[in-house]
């Protein structure tokens, strides 16, 4: 590097304490350069100019006491924002660069062309401000950025547009906005060396979930091309979760969750009138996940170092060269919303009632909202929008900043979870629904709608103002308990939402659930397509599994990564996956099911659960739950996962089923493979000292054993009064499992509803010395609380070997 070195700093001469001299972006690079390279984090050659040579040049140009004169005339309301702007924008443009400033610039340039190979290397220029970047002020983007810049003349001249971008209209509001003194803010000019993501794609990660703030998974999206059609939201990204603690074990593949955005256009570089060009993906790309698996585990591993070495959460944009097929990181910061959530407490939110459903997409937060729809297409529409209506638009940028923060919610046609509007909306406590598609098109102006982020990964908009429940749950001074406290969780997004809650693990996960809820075909339909006979389910297969060459692959896909993530929520506790319960007349209505399934007088006692994994009419869908849930155990590294059998009648059945597991690779033991099962039939209780020989724990199902025990159809409406979950005869079985359970070794909880709905009954099981007892989440601190002060006022209970 030539002299000029207080104008100029490489970013190997910075690092994060340098924020004064570089901005934080600038810094945060230089840190990365010179601290993580050595583990293998590439980041792209680049310098810097420092808040000394914008100093300096403002200084020079006599420009420091107009530019404090026009910013006061603002402040006193004799002059606009955008003419304020505009005017000392005009001013830094039309002055010169100090010479010594210029030259450094060019000699930087040129070293930068040395240390790359290219006589004229393209490179981006990025303002980054003293302001900008910091723990407590994460509003990257309110300046100017310019891409595949080339040449000694453009690069300066894109210097010095950085600099005047310092007080772009939404540069100013947000220093205004945050207290922050417009002449103590200088701004630092990045120049890096343009990775080719052109050719290839670039995407955002997060150290934590951006949604929920689990913080032991890491999150990234991709989009072809580059970056900039992530971070815009002009595209609805591919997504990846992938599970941190095993990311360091080289003999699994934590890649929890995939997803293929909507992607139909891409932004490269330009042809040399424009920079850059937003051109259609192919028909390759639209096809095809951004990123492999290998790269994705790479990118995690890089980002794990990087929060690692700063201690904390962080917002990472990386890039993928096209040429060279390298990853590189370009930009790190602290994420800023979820990191600075309390663990005290969360706010819960829940609708009280359902509407029509307009339009759905991805959820941004967890929280509802309603009010009238205001269609915003550009800022000329800016003065339409009304305090506490819903934004509705195509996608946001920082300009929009103003009317977001005055939305009771926001909805977008296109963007993902890294897009513009959902980083603002969390930065705001916003819900929003982003990738909506068609938003603007289906709602109008003055609608009064209902927004839910509460109902998973999927928002939704609804017609009307819903009435809706708000609690705040606290998780202060909640007791420890000697019987272990589970939850039921019916899905990968209910999961990772109530991670936070003061549990050892998930005693029951339905399998049907997910099946019903992310894979919708019935398994043989699959397992079988070429028998389908249903033209209209043969249609909505292919269309639900386009890509797949292989029906059954998109069985296990879908399943192994909705199990993985609940299984992920809670390790290393245990999460117990119950193996699919569906009733005939329930697999009938999935697609394609109605020709694998016959009707039945009674559903309940049917053709269900472990019966049908050994019969030939299932034996195919099952081998597909096997295959998902090896994938899961042995591939993903999740071997937290227990595997339970619902509806065994007899202990030779549970023989027949552990061997047809066996066949598939599930064998007990192997790998730490536990399998329970389910006790909601009579034999299951009069014979648990057999059924104990076979399986490694037993799950009280209190609906199904209140119906069999009482012989009351639990579905009907006439036998009500006559179904109670706390019947002295539901009891004595109870009393008789945990007994005889225990005399041979073999741990009992219970997952089904009666110690949520009775407190009453989740005593009388404490007393009986359960295990464990698994609660639906919303229940989970008033019982636990119950069963603290029930166990103190027993003598110490010490249960079969401390776990289950």
């Amino acid at each position: 590097m030539a002299v000029h070195t207080e104008l100029i700093k490489p970013f190997s001469d910075v690092g994060i304490g340098d924020i004064a001299t570089v901005g934080g972006k600038n810094a945060s690079l230089g840190e990365m350069v010179r601290s993580l390279e050595s583990e293998g984090i590439r980041v792209p050659y680049g310098f810097a100019t420092t808040a000394q040579a914008y100093r300096q040049f403002i200084e020079s140009a006599g420009l420091e006491d107009r530019i404090a004169e026009l910013l006061g005339e603002m402040k006193s309301g004799d002059r606009e924002l955008a003419s304020t702007g505009a005017e000392i924008r005009q001013l830094i443009m039309a002055a010169e660069l100090p010479q010594e400033l210029s030259e450094a610039i060019a000699d930087a340039y040129r070293d930068l062309a040395v240390q790359t190979g290219v006589d004229e290397p393209a490179v981006a220029v990025r303002s980054s401000a003293t302001a900008e970047d910091l723990p407590n002020a994460s509003f990257a983007g309110q300046q100017e950025s310019y891409l595949n810049v080339q040449g000694i003349a453009n690069v300066v001249r894109s210097c010095q547009l950085c600099i005047a971008s310092l007080f772009t209209d939404r540069a100013i509001s947000y220093r205004e906005r945050n207290g922050f003194d417009h002449m103590r803010v200088a701004l630092s000019v990045g120049v890096q060396h343009m990775v080719r993501s052109d050719l290839a794609g670039a995407g955002v990660i997060f150290t934590l979930d951006p949604e929920t703030g689990f913080r032991d998974v890491v999150y990234i999206s991709a989009g072809w091309g580059l970056g900039e059609m992530v971070v815009k939201g002009a595209i609805t990204p591919d997504e990846y979760t992938v599970f941190k603690p095993l990311l360091d074990n080289p003999e699994v593949r934590p890649v929890i969750s995939r997803s293929s955005g909507d992607q139909a256009q891409k932004m490269v570089l330009g042809d040399g009138l424009k920079p850059t060009a937003t051109v259609n993906t192919t028909k390759r790309e639209r096809r095809h996940l951004v990123l492999k698996d290998d790269e994705v585990l790479e990118l995690a591993r890089w980002a794990t170092r990087i929060e690692k070495h700063y201690g904390q959460p962080m917002d990472i944009e990386w890039a993928k060269d096209g040429v060279t097929g390298d990853l590189y990181i370009v930009q790190a910061r602290p994420e800023t919303v979820q990191a600075r959530r309390e663990d005290t407490g969360f706010r819960t939110f829940s609708l009280n009632e359902t509407g029509k459903r307009l339009v759905t997409g991805l959820a941004i937060g967890e929280a509802i909202a309603s009010g009238k729809v205001r269609i915003i297409t550009g800022q000329e529409d800016f003065k339409q929008f009304k305090e506490g209506e819903v934004l509705v638009t195509q996608k946001t940028d920082p300009d929009w900043v103003p009317i977001m923060r005055r939305a009771a919610g926001i909805v977008t046609d296109r963007g993902g979870r890294t897009s513009h509007a959902a980083i603002v909306s969390r930065e705001f406590g916003l819900p929003a629904i982003v990738g909506c598609g068609n938003a603007t098109k289906e709602l109008a102006n003055g609608d009064e709608v209902t927004l839910s982020c509460a109902e998973g990964d999927h928002g939704a908009v609804y017609e009307g103002l819903l009435d809706f429940a708000i609690e705040d749950v606290s998780l202060e001074d909640v007791p420890e308990t000697r019987t272990r406290i589970t939850m039921n969780i019916a899905s990968p997004a209910a999961a990772f939402r109530w991670w936070r809650l003061p549990v050892e693990g998930i005693g029951l996960a339905r399998m049907e659930f997910i099946v019903n809820d992310s894979i919708k075909v019935h398994p043989m339909a699959l397992a079988h397509f070429d028998s389908v006979k249903d033209l209209e389910a043969r249609r909505l297969i292919e269309e639900i599994t386009e890509g797949y060459s292989d029906k059954t692959d998109f069985f296990v896909d879908r399943l192994a990564e909705a199990v993985g993530q609940i299984a992920a929520s809670q390790y290393p506790h245990d999460v117990i996956l119950r193996l699919s319960d569906f009733k005939t007349n329930e697999y009938a209505q999935l697609i394609g099911g109605a020709q694998f399934e016959h009707e039945e007088e009674n559903p309940m006692l049917g053709f269900r659960g472990a019966s049908r994994y050994y019969n030939e009419r299932y034996r195919d869908g099952f081998a597909l739950e096997c295959r998902a849930v090896k994938r899961v155990r042995d591939e993903v590294g999740l071997t937290n996962m227990v595997v339970m059998v619902p509806f065994c009648r007899t202990p030779e059945e549970a023989d027949r089923v552990l061997e047809v597991m066996a066949e598939h690779g599930l064998k007990r033991g192997e790998n730490g493979l536990r399998v329970y099962v389910m006790a909601e039939i009579p034999s299951n209780i009069l014979l648990a000292t057999e059924f104990a020989k076979r399986f490694d724990g037993f799950s009280i199902g209190s609906n199904d054993l209140t119906q069999m025990v009482l012989g009351v159809d639990r579905d009907s409406a006439d036998l009500q009064s006559l179904f109670d979950e706390q019947h002295e005869a539901v009891k004595r079985a109870v009393r008789m499992l945990i007994r005889d359970a225990h005399a041979v070794g073999v741990p009992v909880g219970i997952c089904g509803e009666a110690p949520s709905n009775h407190p009453e009954f989740a005593e009388f099981l404490v007393r009986e010395g359960i295990d464990s007892i698994s609660l639906s989440p919303d229940s989970v601190i008033a019982v636990k609380r119950h069963i603290a002060g029930v166990e103190k006022s027993l003598e110490p209970v010490v249960s079969v070997n401390g776990i289950y």
